[in-house]
């Protein structure tokens, strides 16, 4: 009895009978809402005894729930019998849970909520409380939200983050809203929003103390606590909301706080032992799953549906959409414990959990946020989960992710991505017996590498092609065997072993998720299963194929996808899973000049960690110079800084004293760049000086570094040592220069020293110069003269042997006239004895006897080089030396003069004729004349002329070249002297040899863009000429000098020379401002591109120019090209002939072709955004979309007010003319309508008879072109087929025929490529081998009549078809009408031919013709199709009908009215909204389309 006094006393302390009975009835009434509060004085005197009130009831009325409550009193018989009212009891209890819940509650009040709960929960679990009608699904919702609202939340990271979410909710809910639909939701969100916000409002005076704080927790705790102690005892199988309410309420506390001390999930775990709240949340859901309250499958299902936010780290919350989460650490924290939750839960039921599971995996990946962090932590999680799974449901996941990986959706692709790479980093699983060999290959990391992951490296989306590659990267990393085996076994195998179920089509870049594109994935509302479709297809590839697929990646239009091919071709390089070839290399080495600079960089970083791995691969070694060297000199800073960056890496850093012996492999790999440096790779050692030029001014030479290269330089570096010393001496300290004196003593001592270390040896003489003693530099400078006067200098070390005298001489001298002094002294001899050796061979009449070539040559050049420095010592006597040796030529050579060109009378090289010189010889001299030319001004003047005429005459390849060099260099001191020559020096681009046009490219850009030559006459257009050069290596530079060096000085260049280009290159000078200047005949042959044979290379250059226009060059050329070409023959100013065909044949190619058009109209929108992914994608896909169509709206009305009247008027002057090119204004037109075919008809509202007229043309012309194309596959399969004996002739017409030979005939013998015309010459283009009737006197025949006989023929074809097949039927082999006025016959080829074993034919025939023949027609009322067996006539007839049926056309003469219009409706559409009674008749203005009766 101890127990009942206790739970008296603790109960006179609630005031039960002082509560009223009234209010209690009204609380149960409302069901606990609106209710009034409890009496005041009564909740003031509950409270006032503080906790204990709460405590002492809960004390008391624990006795009541234990195991042995068999022995002890009814609770609720005592609450009878005392007249207390439990209901008043749960009313009281109400109250201070409302109260508690308020945002404006205090910290007592909310720990009094959470007891008053911990109350209610406790009167629940005592036996009777359902009988007594305790339970209330509102009360026991709200109780169970005091554990989540009693909570105080920090007011502003609240505020902020329903800020947040106002904003994402609002546009979710514009995403959402269908036209004309209000959306219930966004409705609902706002109101809520409205209430929260006038709730914080209330409570943003409300603060808590961190002990406050500490006492609500444990309260929350203990509340917790009290709730996983009722679960066991109360079902909630019949209350699903409450069940809901649960879920919801133990996810959240799940999150509650961070979990210091980590603890394990078990079904048998001791609430009492429990140490945080999420311990107790993750305890209650596991209690829920029991079968107590539902169905297990069920309730997972919702457990996990709950959870699934949390391991996505998204918002929790009502509707489809979530914020995602900041990734934090307590957020990362509460997935990995929803992670090992489920885990415990899988381990504890096993196959119950399986296919539940299988659905909460294939949620994750379609519900997982589209970035990249949140993708990874989703694809752990899923791939964690995902092992729990025995091999048949793993490998039935496998099947269906990779179904996932094809879908539709480009994120739910990348997320594949993401988790291939995650399952490859889990041990490959070993191959289950009972699974089907189908679904075996799903448990191997083969799969995973060459289906999932190298199968989308050729997707249509590009950030999936980057995804896949760069995982396959990835893959190439990572450290699992498996892995790396898969990629080897990839790339290593033949095509009759690799299957990939992939679409890796690299052609079309179409893949196989986009076949399934008609199935997309059904994503429900609830957690339920999702179906995939499989629409996959299957490639066959062998490793040569898969190293094509990553080459043609690496060249991809997306700066990401080169990008990550590059990783993967360093990967698959670097752990040399094949063997490094140089096509693979220069795959790398190309990408270093790439437009990105992200590819640049990445290329460079590739390079050197390749080289890095394999530092003894001379292939690399190379292609790694060849990619990263010239890099130092790109336009972008910071791409060269980061192949300094490489340089420095591999080249200086590891430069280290010598020791004999030693096994450094990175100063080995410096060496032996080095030593590539100055042998095969010589070439690079210019861009070398730029970089050694930067780090001399970052001081990167010390005096150690210095050190360490000269103790290389007598060892077997010793090349390379000196080439680095040559470079690095000038911006070194002082170095000891005894070394290099006595190295260059050894250079003269020793003749076997290779030409390059002597000519570096020099360079660093002259570079210490100033620090060596004058007596020193007295005996260096003897030394070296000497040695120039010398036999044994070789012809290379000329020039720097000069610089370095130079040099010595300005450290000998103090003062700068002393150093001219001494230069003139010490030059001037070296120009007198070079002037001495000449004199004796070119003025002596015995000289050419003593011709030594290699002394000559070198006499030439140290006097070119010597002159230079003395010019005062430099005679007159010289320059004829000079001259005579360049006059020295044959006599024919000299009369022999280029067509048109006139040279001055008074050549000063005219006036000598010594004797013959070896080309080489000359080619030195000029080079020296071109020297002496630089210091004398009047020498330049009197040579010029010679030079330029040298080009014309000369066929020396060395000749040219140095000739065209040394006009280029006197061109920028002497600009107004040479600049007339330019012509002259441009005419070396069209040189027969390759060497000479690439260098003249390479001068003349030079000079272009130092602005010492203009785009002036012809230079134009015989620069742009290169750019259909027969060598592809010179158009590419051609291409790259004008596009990344010419067009970005003068961008308008372009759009300037466009409308006289298409007059030059045509050869057409009847313009008066276009093509005007002058050439000589030479030069219009070299640089012609006139005539048919040529319009392919016209059309490149063309499409190269408008390719390379801005929008606004490309608006402007239309209407350009149209006043300035089309507008002068519509005016007739210029004549409209034949010569005029070819000119407006490009005109109205280059209006068709694509490259005019301007860009935004080309471009597609990307098809790589998706509506639901991301919004900014979306918006500027719109605003692209809009930027368009205002655009087309401006051109188009540009075209209609501006061309289409141009056009129409040149159209009609061309059929009267018949002018070929008319079929090219038929193909723009074409072109033109289907783009603007309602502005066309806007256009002509006013003039429906021309617009009717147009429309008609047009049909016309477009079933030529299909008669053609027709008519070519009929060739091809005839000239595949036997061909069976010919049985066609052609019989003249009445004698008046002037073709002799048959249509067919003249079809075959026209020129390959040449289309012979099947419809009215208005359409026709005449070929100059076709033999054509004369135009005057003959009558042309009308549209209808064709229309006519190309009726007849058809509907002959169709009936022959059923008999044999054709051989002739085509309406090319159709003669055109040739008769003479006022004949009423027409000759007409046989329409129908067939062949029988007999080689008997059945033609089809008119009634009045003769049975053998179809060429004389006469003309019946009608046109009508009859078959010989139902036409009545003799019973042999009948007989021979049944034998051999035959046909019979009846063709009503296209020359008359026709009597029954509607029959035939010959007629536009355009022309029926016309009036019905007005005759048809043409257009008066368009004469040539109708018949001339």
């Amino acid at each position: 009895m101890a127990e009942v006094a206790e739970l008296f006393r603790a109960l006179a302390a609630w005031r039960l009978r002082d509560v009223g009975d009234v209010w209690v009835n009204t609380v149960w009434d409302l069901d606990f809402t609106e209710a009034e509060p409890l009496d005041c004085r009564i909740a003031e005197e509950i409270a006032g005894e503080g906790l204990n009130a709460f405590t002492w009831l809960y004390q008391a009325l624990l006795l009541f729930t234990g195991a042995d409550r068999q022995s002890r009193e009814n609770v609720w018989t005592l609450f009878a019998e005392n007249n207390l009212s439990h209901n008043a009891l749960v009313a009281v209890l109400h109250h201070f849970v409302e109260v508690g819940q308020r945002k404006k509650a205090n910290a007592q009040e909310r720990i009094y909520a959470l007891h008053a709960a911990g109350l209610y929960f406790l009167l629940l679990e005592i036996p009777g409380s359902i009988a007594n009608q305790l339970f209330h699904q509102v009360m026991f919702d709200k109780c169970l939200h005091t554990l989540t609202k009693c909570w105080p939340q920090q007011p502003d990271l609240m505020r902020k983050r329903k800020k947040m979410h106002a904003q994402s909710s609002k546009t979710n809910a514009r995403r959402n809203r269908k036209k004309g639909k209000l959306c219930r939701d966004g409705n609902m969100e706002g109101m809520l929003e409205e209430e929260e916000e006038e709730e914080e409002e209330d409570c943003e005076n409300v603060y808590f103390s961190t002990d406050d704080l500490l006492q609500v927790r444990n309260s929350i705790f203990l509340l917790l606590k009290n709730f996983l102690r009722l679960l066991p005892k109360f079902s909630l199988k019949e209350k699903p909301q409450c069940v809901q309410n649960c879920l919801q309420t133990f996810v959240e506390m799940a999150n509650f706080e961070p979990v210091v001390h980590e603890f394990k999930f078990s079904a048998a775990m001791n609430i009492n032992e429990a140490k945080y709240v999420p311990e107790l949340a993750y305890q209650g859901l596991r209690l829920l799953c029991s079968p107590l309250h539902g169905t297990e499958d069920k309730i997972l299902r919702c457990v996990f549906q709950r959870i699934l936010n949390v391991i996505l780290m998204l918002e929790n919350g009502v509707g489809s959409r979530h914020a995602v989460l900041a990734i934090t650490s307590p957020v990362i924290s509460a997935r990995n414990l929803a992670i090992k939750f489920i885990s415990s839960i899988v381990d504890e039921l096993k196959e119950v959990v399986f296919p539940v599971l299988r659905i909460l995996l294939q949620h994750i990946c379609t519900k997982v946020p589209d970035k990249a962090d949140y993708r990874t932590y989703a694809a752990q999680a899923l791939v964690n989960l995902l092992i729990k799974l025995p091999c048949p449901e793993f490998a039935d996941f496998i099947a269906w992710l990779y179904k996932y990986s094809c879908n539709t959706k480009i994120a739910y692709r990348v997320f594949a991505l993401d988790v291939a790479l995650a399952l490859l980093d889990v041990p490959e699983r070993n191959l289950d017996s009972s699974l089907s060999l189908e679904h075996q290959k799903f448990l191997k990391h083969k799969f995973l590498v060459q289906v999932m992951v190298f199968g989308r490296c050729s997707d249509k989306a590009p950030v999936v092609r980057s995804k896949a590659l760069s995982s396959l990267a990835l893959c190439l990393e990572m450290k699992a065997a498996a892995a790396l085996e898969s990629i080897q076994d990839l790339l290593q195998s033949s095509s009759d072993c690799t299957v990939l179920e992939a679409n890796t089509n690299t052609e079309s870049l179409i893949v196989s998720a986009e076949a399934g594109s008609n199935h997309p994935l059904k994503t429900l509302p609830t957690f339920k299963t999702i179906e995939l479709t499989d629409g996959s297809d299957t490639a066959v590839l062998d490793g040569k194929e898969v190293m094509a697929v990553l080459r043609l990646r690496a060249g991809d239009e997306k700066t990401n996808v080169r990008k990550s091919a590059l990783q993967v071709f360093m990967n698959i390089l670097k752990h040399k899973v094949i063997p490094c070839t140089a096509e693979d290399l220069s795959t790398l080495q190309d990408r270093c000049r790439d437009p990105a600079v992200s590819v640049r960089k990445q290329a460079l970083q590739s390079l050197t960690d390749l080289l890095v791995s394999q530092c003894n691969n001379v292939l690399v070694q190379k292609a790694w110079l060849n990619g990263v060297v010239p890099v130092v000199m790109d336009a972008e800073s910071s791409v060269q800084e980061k192949a300094l960056d490489c340089l420095d890496q591999l080249l200086l850093q590891h430069i280290k004293y010598y020791k004999c012996g030693s096994k450094d492999g990175k100063q080995a790999l410096a060496w032996d760049l080095l030593t590539l440096l100055t042998s095969e790779s010589q070439e690079l050692n210019r861009y070398l000086n730029k970089a050694f030029h930067v780090w001399s001014s970052q001081n990167k030479f010390t005096s150690t570094f210095i050190s360490n290269v000269m103790s290389h330089v007598e060892t077997e570096h010793a090349v390379p040592a000196w080439m680095l010393l040559a470079k690095v001496a000038g911006s070194s300290p002082k170095l000891d220069y005894s070394k290099v004196i006595e190295a260059w003593d050894n250079v003269r001592r020793q003749q076997d020293i290779s030409i390059d270390t002597t000519a570096h040896i020099l360079c660093v003489i002259g570079h210490v110069a100033k620090h060596i003693p004058k007596s020193t530099c007295e005996r260096l400078i003897d030394n070296i003269k000497c040695w120039l006067k010398g036999s044994w200098c070789p012809l290379e070390v000329i020039s720097p042997a000069v610089e370095t005298l130079q040099k010595l001489c300005r450290a000998y001298a103090d003062v700068l006239e002393e150093t001219q002094k001494l230069l003139n002294q010490v030059c001037g001899d070296l120009v007198s004895t070079c002037e001495s050796y000449i004199s004796n061979i070119v003025l002596k009449e015995n000289g050419a006897e003593q011709l030594q070539e290699d002394a000559l040559v070198r006499h030439l050049f140290t006097l070119g080089e010597a002159a230079q420095l003395c010019p005062a010592k430099v005679e007159k006597r010289v320059f004829l030396l000079i001259q005579s040796i360049l006059a020295s030529v044959n006599e024919d050579q000299l009369s022999s003069t280029p067509d048109g060109e006139e040279i001055p009378a008074s050549q000063p090289l005219s006036q000598f004729r010594g004797s013959a010189m070896p080309p080489v010889v000359r080619a030195h001299a000029f080079i020296t004349l071109g020297k002496l030319c630089l210091q004398h001004e009047d020498l330049a003047k009197k040579c010029i002329a010679a030079l330029a005429r040298e080009l014309e005459v000369s066929h020396d390849v060395a000749v040219c070249n140095n000739v065209v060099i040394v006009m280029c260099d006197l061109c920028i001191r002497y600009t107004s002297m040479v600049d007339r020559y330019i012509p002259n020096i441009s005419l070396c681009l069209k040189d027969p040899n390759p060497f000479i046009r690439k260098q003249t490219l390479i001068l003349l850009t030079n000079l272009l863009q130092e602005e010492f030559v203009k785009w002036k006459d012809c230079l134009f257009f015989r620069f742009v000429s290169v750019l259909v050069d027969p060598n592809p290596d010179i158009a590419r530079f051609g291409e790259f000098c004008l596009v990344h060096l010419l067009l970005k000085r003068n961008p308008g260049m372009f759009s300037q020379h466009f409308i006289e280009c298409i007059f030059h290159f045509n050869s057409y000078e009847k313009h008066e401002k276009y093509n005007r200047f002058p050439q000589s005949v030479r030069a219009k042959n070299l640089f012609s591109l006139k005539g048919k044979d040529n319009k392919d290379k016209r059309m490149r250059i063309y499409r190269f120019l408008l390719d390379h226009f801005t929008d606004e060059q490309r608006f402007s050329i239309t209407t350009k090209i149209s006043h300035s070409i089309l507008a002068c023959f519509v005016d007739k100013v210029l004549p409209l002939d034949l010569e005029a065909s070819e000119l407006l044949s490009d005109t109205f190619a280059v209006l068709s072709c694509k490259e005019i058009k301007l860009s935004t109209m080309r471009s597609k929108p990307d098809e790589d955004i998706q509506p639901d992914e991301d919004e900014m994608a979306m918006a500027n896909a719109v605003m692209q979309v809009a930027q368009k169509k205002l655009i087309s709206q401006v051109q188009k009305k540009n075209f209609v007010e501006n061309i289409i009247p141009i056009i129409t008027s040149l159209k009609y002057l061309m059929e009267q003319k018949r002018i070929p090119a008319l079929r090219d204004l038929m193909s723009y037109l074409r072109e033109m309508m289907q783009d603007y075919r309602n502005e066309i008809k806007d256009f002509f509202a006013v003039d429906k008879q021309l617009a009717a007229e147009l429309e008609y043309d047009m049909k016309k012309y477009e079933e030529q072109l299909a008669r053609e194309k027709e008519s070519d596959q009929e060739q091809v399969s005839a000239a595949q087929a036997e061909q069976p004996p010919s049985l066609e002739r052609a019989v003249p017409s009445g004698g008046c025929n002037n073709n002799p030979r048959s249509p067919v005939s003249v079809k075959q013998s026209l020129p390959t490529g040449s289309n012979p015309s099947s419809v009215p010459s208005e359409f026709t283009a005449p070929s100059a081998d076709v033999q054509r009737p004369p135009l005057l006197g003959r009558r042309a025949a009308s549209l209808s009549t064709f229309a006519i006989l190309n009726s007849a023929r058809k509907a002959m074809e169709a009936r022959s078809k059923q008999h044999s097949k054709s051989v002739g039927g085509s309406l090319s082999a159709v003669s055109l009408p040739s008769s003479i006025a006022g004949s009423k016959q027409v000759s007409l080829e046989s329409l129908n031919r067939q062949s029988t074993g007999a080689s008997a034919s059945v033609l089809g025939r008119a009634i009045s013709t003769p049975e053998q023949t179809i060429n004389e027609l006469t003309f019946g009322a009608g046109v009508s199709y009859i078959s010989l067996t139902q036409t009545p006539g003799s019973a042999a007839e009948e007989k021979e009908a049944k034998d051999k049926p035959r046909d019979i056309i009846c063709l009503t003469s296209p020359e008359k009215a026709p009597s029954l219009p509607q029959v035939w409706k010959v007629q536009s559409p355009a022309r029926k909204k016309s009036s019905q009674h007005a005759p048809l008749r043409r257009s008066q203005r368009r004469t040539p389309l109708r018949p001339d009766n």
